[in-house]
């Protein structure tokens, strides 16, 4: 791929707001410039959510790609490192799966004891001072996991991964990682007199991985409440002589509130006494910034969760999080008197055009520049045909080829495994998401496999994650329920309101579950029955009408199988009343495996959507929707539903029109 070295090092924005002149030597933080004795700015780095993204490269669409990648997100490492006297970088989670790099290194070439993955080897090189784990660290096994983390020159801490049966006190648990490091280090203050100063570093992971990867972590693994594993931790850590505590929080930006085991717990967290500031992740966004704006407890302006200074670096390398503390010495102790907050991006878009910030910086490519060529290698392996092209861009408002042939292979493969045991003769459905529909991923993230010869990149492309096949016993009403969780993707539309705006931008793409097999349409002017979270909130609404199977109405009472992914078959999206207790069989091969092999099987595959879900019509009533300006090709494809161009939209998506 072309070398982007040759762009200038940075175009570098204060974090008061302002643009500063790029170069090479940084200027000052004002914290810097304005600290007096016994005074010092300390600067605190993050990454988050690489997702082995190492080289700014898309392996899917195999081309280059400016907005993600460790190897620019580099350059302004160096860049932050030259504008402070000191600093700390941290990882909060999720580097180990999440490309083909990932996958091949896992399925292809293998962690033996010693080896050193390429994502680990390109993060030493920057001299990383801490790490935590993610939720998708543990897609490879525990096993896996630990060999990558073997090779790490910097400590990875987790606070609430156990070894087994949480103990009657989380200081009692038995943890695979430490809960926490404190670095003694040096700062000099606004005088240049040189201090020492305790950084206390403390990691947390989503007690959901226990559903998400239950396949390879039951029995051998747990996983405590973050909010409640702090409460025991943090204090020890000042115990201990901790002057600062930053918390490692691979979780997103939720609800003020404490509940028990919270997914996105990052406010409550932060607001436990003790902590100074913390790094979150997990959500695949940046704050601060404009998506936060009137959230409970989070001071969107000044950066800062539950009154503590706070980041979230984005997602691939795309920013690099940045808090700037002003701390002071108070009779031997420190303390943060003032805060700015930044996601510091790797590129900037111009009429539509993505423009580099950054270059790369060559010894990080180096560090993985082998297994690069190697995945290279792997993800243009042919494995098959399709006579029509695949994509994703309409997938959210229609019946959608890119889902449709991930149902048709599931339907496939679930038949033969079950055809000798006593679920054999019920009927089958097939649950499946696009995972690539724009979204929080930006305009092009999206599927779109040209007709001719599919590769493995294709196949990482229609199917994102590496799950694996399960199964579940439900009934009909509860087929019914699963499709009134999906319908709230949608924003409630009045009849006759024109150009509204269709989709619930806070609801992920890859809960928006199709079921093949059955036949049915959606009524906008109907609230949600229920929230993203799975929370019933419209006990009477009812979305889903004309839900048939067979070509009659569907009997409430009658048993179907549906074949589904481990993440939703395990409680992944809160569906209601679909959990491992519904569960009849837990497959040993991927998603992606099996679609695999029903294209191998198959030779030639002829996808087409059938058109098995529509909305219901509405009178003189539109709605927008946003895709990529490359869904405007495939317009006169989409079956059951009228779509038209309706101008530009924002950061580089266009806008299209549905007339109900």
């Amino acid at each position: 791929m072309p070398s982007m070295t040759a762009l200038h090092p940075i175009s570098r924005r204060s974090l008061l707001g302002g643009l500063a002149a790029s170069s090479a030597l940084a200027m000052l933080h004002p914290f810097s410039a304005r600290a007096a004795a016994n005074q010092a700015h300390l600067r605190i780095m993050e990454t988050t959510d690489l997702h082995v993204h190492v080289f700014p490269y898309d392996y899917y669409g195999d081309k280059p790609n400016d907005t993600v990648g460790l190897a620019r997100t580099a350059s302004i490492i160096d860049a932050i490192r030259a504008e402070a006297t000191n600093s700390v970088l941290v990882d909060n989670g999720d580097f180990l799966q999440g490309n083909p790099m990932g996958d091949y290194i896992a399925y292809k070439r293998g962690m033996r004891e010693g080896d050193l993955h390429p994502i680990i080897g390109a993060m030493n090189v920057l001299g990383y001072d801490c790490g935590t784990l993610g939720n998708h660290e543990f897609n490879y096994g525990l096993d896996f996991m630990f060999n990558v983390l073997n090779g790490a020159n910097f400590p990875i801490v987790c606070a609430n991964l156990t070894k087994g049966a949480l103990a009657a006190n989380a200081r009692q648990d038995a943890l695979f990682l430490k809960p926490y490091v404190i670095l003694d280090r040096k700062v000099k203050d606004g005088a240049g007199e040189e201090h020492s100063i305790r950084i206390g570093l403390i990691g947390f992971v989503p007690p959901q991985i226990m559903t998400w990867d239950a396949k390879n972590l039951e029995g051998k693994a747990n996983a405590r409440d973050m909010v409640k594993a702090a409460e025991a931790w943090v204090p020890q850590m000042r115990e201990e002589g901790a002057d600062i505590i930053v918390a490692l929080s691979h979780s997103g930006i939720g609800q003020q509130d404490y509940a028990e085991n919270l997914e996105n717990a990052s406010v409550p967290l932060a607001a436990i006494d003790g902590i100074d500031a913390i790094v979150t992740g997990h959500s695949h966004l940046d704050f601060p910034g404009p998506k936060f704006e009137g959230f409970a407890g989070v001071d969107n302006t000044k950066g800062l969760i539950s009154g503590k200074p706070g980041v979230m670096g984005g997602f691939w390398g795309s920013h690099l999080g940045l808090i700037d503390l002003l701390l002071e010495r108070d009779g031997g102790a420190w303390r943060v008197i003032s805060s700015t907050s930044e996601a510091r991006p790797i590129y900037r878009r111009e009429e539509k055009k993505v423009i580099a910030e950054v270059g790369d910086k060559a010894d990080v490519l180096a560090a993985a520049q082998k297994d690069h060529e190697a995945t290279l290698a792997y993800v243009r392996t042919p494995v098959g045909k399709t006579s029509a092209p695949l994509y994703s861009y309409f997938a959210l408002v229609a019946d959608d080829p890119s889902v449709q042939i991930v149902s048709q292979a599931q339907t496939w493969y679930i038949r033969d495994m079950l055809k000798d045991t006593e679920q054999k003769d019920l009927p089958v459905l097939s649950a499946a998401a696009p995972f690539k529909a724009g979204g929080r991923g930006g305009a092009d993230y999206y599927t779109d496999v040209p007709a001719g010869d599919i590769a493995i990149k294709n196949v990482a492309d229609l199917y994102l994650y590496p799950n694996t096949v399960q199964a579940v016993v439900i009934t009909g009403d509860q087929v019914a329920n699963w499709l009134e969780m999906s319908a709230g993707i949608f924003n409630q539309v009045a009849r006759g309101s024109v150009d509204a705006e269709l989709i619930n931008a806070s609801f992920p793409s890859y809960n928006f579950d199709v079921i093949d097999g059955v036949t049915y349409e959606i009524d906008l002017s109907q609230p949600a029955k229920f929230d993203k979270d799975g929370n019933l909130v419209n006990a009477s609404a009812k979305r889903i009408q004309n839900l048939q199977f067979d070509g009659k109405p569907i009997d409430p009472g009658q048993k179907f199988v549906v074949v589904t992914n481990n993440y939703r078959a395990g409680g992944g999206g809160n569906f209601p009343d679909i959990a491992s207790d519904k569960v009849i069989f837990v497959a040993p091969d991927t998603n992606r495996d099996v679609i695999v092999r029903y294209i191998v099987e198959q030779g030639t595959i002829n996808p087409s959507a059938d058109a098995n879900w529509r909305f219901v019509p509405l009178k003189d009533t539109s709605v927008l929707f946003d895709s990529s300006p490359k869904a405007r090709q495939f317009l006169s494809q989409v079956e059951a539903v009228a779509i038209e161009e309706a101008g530009e939209g924002a950061e580089g998506f266009a806008r299209f029109r549905i007339k109900l």
